[in-house]
């Protein structure tokens, strides 16, 4: 699979590339960026998920993990949120279209043709990085908000493909919440019975997560989406009825913003460095 290198940047001894392709699955050129942390390799990796209106740069400016993974030897993947471009469907708001792809398979006009995030991140993605970087087939998977959601859907939904998975602030549960029920209704219509198959605490509730030993979680208590959108007790609900270990941290005064994560993800690299060990 042809990559396009943009730039290269020497961080931590390490590199971060930026880098485009051509997704088979979105039908349009995708962006990410790869940390890779200095030596040989081939590393042990995590994919990083993004909110809404993030692209691939938000993360990687911002979030301060690349220290912690070149002292874990772990690599970085963090791609775009939504197919973008020329033809590629779009609506005005912040939360539906393009920068809000919800990490689903669009199945409704006129999102489907190109809105096929599920599909990119667990197949295109994971091919095109693990072709193009010393990367081991060996890889766990986090996010912010909607990417929060994303991580936690598809580790459940893909558990082959992940050794761990954690979240900061993830929307607990989109069947239950303005922006899921919003992005579900445009991406996968009416039939609210084919959202569960995206919702994290419905999965978790049904025993998904079973193949995982913790589910990392942090959430801010200052956060401006905390009571209506994001929802956390829902996870902590399902998590106990499941019988599911799942650790979920609450910091007072922490908002939804990168600050917040800038805080807490070298805890997260080590969460996941331990379990890809």
């Amino acid at each position: 699979m042809s990559i396009e290198i943009r730039a290269q940047h020497r961080v931590h001894g390490g590199t971060l590339t930026y880098a485009q392709h051509q997704s088979a699955a979105t039908g349009t050129p995708m962006r990410f960026s790869v940390f890779t942390p200095p030596g040989e390799g081939p590393f042990a990796y995590l994919i990083w998920l993004s909110g809404l209106t993030c692209t691939e740069d938000n993360f990687t400016t911002k979030a301060g993990a690349y220290g912690a993974a070149a002292l874990h030897k772990l690599a970085i993947v963090a791609p775009d949120t939504s197919p973008r471009g020329e033809g590629v469907a779009d609506d005005p708001a912040y939360d539906l279209g393009q920068g809000a792809g919800f990490y689903i398979d669009a199945t409704q006009a006129p999102w489907a043709p190109h809105f096929k995030m599920q599909s990119y991140v667990t197949r295109d993605l994971i091919a095109a990085v693990e072709g193009a970087f010393p990367l081991q087939a060996k890889r766990s998977i986090f996010g912010h908000s909607m990417g929060g959601h994303g991580a936690l859907t598809l580790a459940m939904k893909h558990p082959a493909l992940f050794k761990s998975v954690s979240a900061f602030a993830p929307i607990a549960s989109p069947t239950r919440c303005p922006w899921g029920e919003k992005a579900f209704s445009a991406y996968l219509g009416s039939d609210r019975e084919t959202w569960t198959a995206h919702d994290a605490a419905l999965l978790i509730e049904a025993g998904r997560a079973k193949p995982f030993d913790d589910i990392l979680m942090d959430q801010g208590l200052g956060d401006q989406f905390l009571e209506n959108q994001l929802k956390p007790g829902l996870l902590e609900a399902a998590a106990a009825k499941a019988g599911q270990k799942l650790t979920l941290r609450r910091h007072e005064g922490y908002d939804h913003s990168y600050f917040f994560m800038a805080t807490f993800v070298a805890d997260h690299v080590a969460f996941h460095a331990a379990r890809l060990a």
